[in-house]
């Protein structure tokens, strides 16, 4: 029995909200997450429990626990107790390493991020957000069968699967579950459709701004990674590693866990990142890319945000943000030749061949900043997308493909404000809309954001309901093709309107990276 909170929202309607159920038992270092023991008596679901045990952001330290398995849900009401609802589980993002159920208060606001009450009423579906370890604790992997890795990844699993065993609970259709997540947590969602142990638990899912073949979603050796951790916490390197590592303290492994957040051109921040998935021959028996067969059965909407890149791009070239500076051509070399390594010389000619052949024959210095940003955009988010929405519709039977690029421009760009007025959609910018941000806090926002808020949660329930962004309960603004008509996608911004649809995303740079660079001789 578990006891939360119902609050009314108008007119025979209402919303059951539970915070604070746990879907799995506190787990141990390094092992698999197992099932609850349960309780004695009515839990009380009123409170967000503590985050994962990880880094403090920019700070020394860690925050969080490792008793943290727990998840929130959301159930709105009519003039009758709901049943049979659509399920939506949210998997959030933050590279891996940061992150929670409930995401980040935003400017202090009382509201967190992640609450699912708009979502919800607004869709008339159930939400679900959850936690899963991040970090050393949800990904540190020697390479082998004494600690294989991707731990957070079976969290996440454990979660749908309590979430399919006891929504109907609660008033949902375990049949009709959609995961959707955002950055590493959109890596997730495709981690979690290719995992043969998600068969038939999933009916689809939505991945933003991150997919299982970007380059940042898979670590191929992380035995070099789980050694320097190991001399870290005074462990041996030798086959007593992976027990010592085990028996360690987990705020010191987290601690552990830290690396370098200084890039630049040659050594760009996506090279950096050391904790992700691994190809572990369990949760993921084999590439990604040869995966997909499993989720033939699974409608799936990809996307990413116009200029998910300078969130990356401004760390590494930090003058594409500063208006009076000039950035220097010879830095956007380095920064492709850093991307086409092992083709050497020829390989970064060719890129800088592609990616200047629209400049002017003296481009301004707007137009070398914004094609660094692509450059970012498009080799760390937009061709893995791309690639993955391939070989989806390539492997579906039952399942339907759709392609979304979210292009508003950014509520920050301008002359005083953090980002330059070119500025596109940066990374992490459509969840705002997304959670209903602009309802939420009301003054915060214009009509044209709630408007947008309006479209974002009706694509995505309306595609929760019925595998078809465009039919649900809710009008949009524009019909959305499929995919795989002519490699179609659907630009998301608050002007939608039927020229909001276009063909083949950057096709002149997918090209580039999916072909000609591959086919180059490798140095």
């Amino acid at each position: 029995m578990v006891e939360g909170k119902n609050i009314r929202l108008g007119f025979h309607r209402s919303m059951d909200i539970f915070k604070g159920i746990p879907f799995a038992d506190v787990p141990e270092t390094f092992e698999k997450p197992e099932r609850h023991p349960g309780w004695e008596g009515v839990l009380k679901a009123t409170e967000y429990k503590e985050i994962c045990l990880q880094l403090k952001p920019l700070l020394p330290g860690t925050r969080g626990s490792d008793d943290c398995l727990y998840l929130n849900i959301w159930v709105p009401h009519g003039r009758t107790v709901s049943a049979e609802l659509p399920v939506m589980v949210w998997l959030f993002g933050g590279a891996f390493l940061i992150g929670g159920s409930m995401g980040t208060n935003i400017l202090d606001l009382a509201t967190k991020l992640y609450d699912g009450q708009e979502i919800a009423d607004r869709g008339n579906v159930i939400v679900v957000t959850l936690g899963y370890r991040v970090g050393t604790l949800g990904f540190l992997s020697t390479g082998d069968s004494l600690l294989p890795g991707n731990y957070g990844l079976w969290d996440q699993h454990a979660a749908i699967a309590w979430v399919h065993r006891n929504i109907r609970a609660f008033g949902g259709d375990p049949d009709n579950i959609t995961i959707f997540g955002e950055s590493a947590g959109g890596a997730s969602v495709n981690f979690q459709i290719l995992s043969p142990y998600n068969k038939g638990l999933i009916r689809r899912a939505i991945s933003e701004s991150g997919v299982a073949l970007c380059p940042w979603s898979i670590i191929k050796d992380p035995r070099a990674f789980a050694e320097e951790v190991a001399r870290k916490v005074n462990c041996p390197t030798d086959h007593k590693m992976a027990a010592c590592l085990k028996t360690s303290d987990p705020v010191r492994l987290t601690e552990a866990g830290s690396f370098s957040l200084f890039s630049s051109p040659s050594a760009p921040l996506v090279e950096n990142m050391i904790l992700s998935a691994v190809i572990d021959g369990d949760f993921l028996p084999h590439e990604p890319c040869n995966l997909f067969h499993n989720a033939a059965d699974v409608d799936y909407i990809a996307g990413i945000n116009d200029m998910d890149g300078h969130i990356l791009a401004s760390g590494d070239i930090p003058s594409i943000n500063l208006p009076f500076w000039e950035t220097s051509i010879d830095d956007m070399k380095t920064l492709l030749q850093s991307f086409t390594k092992p083709k050497g010389e020829p390989g970064m000619k060719e890129a800088f061949s592609v990616y200047t052949s629209k400049w002017a024959p003296d481009p301004s210095k707007e137009e070398v900043k914004r094609t660094i940003v692509d450059i970012e955009t498009d080799y760390v988010f937009l061709v893995p997308t791309q690639v993955a929405l391939e070989l989806h519709a390539a492997s579906a039977r039952s399942g339907r493909t759709y392609s979304y690029r979210f292009s508003e421009p950014s509520r920050l760009g301008g002359r005083v404000k953090p980002y330059p007025t070119w500025m596109g959609a940066d990374h992490t910018e459509e969840l705002q809309y997304l959670f209903g941000m602009p309802y939420r806090e009301f003054l915060l926002y214009w009509p044209h954001d709630r408007k947008l808020s309006d479209y974002m949660i009706a694509y995505w329930t309306n595609f929760a309901k019925t595998g078809d962004p465009n039919k649900g309960n809710s009008e949009v603004p524009t019909t959305w093709p499929e995919f795989t008509k002519g490699r179609r996608y659907l630009d998301i911004n608050h002007k939608m309107n039927a020229s909001s649809v276009g063909r083949k995303m950057r096709k002149q740079y997918v090209n580039f990276w999916t072909v000609t660079l591959p086919n180059l001789p490798d140095v």
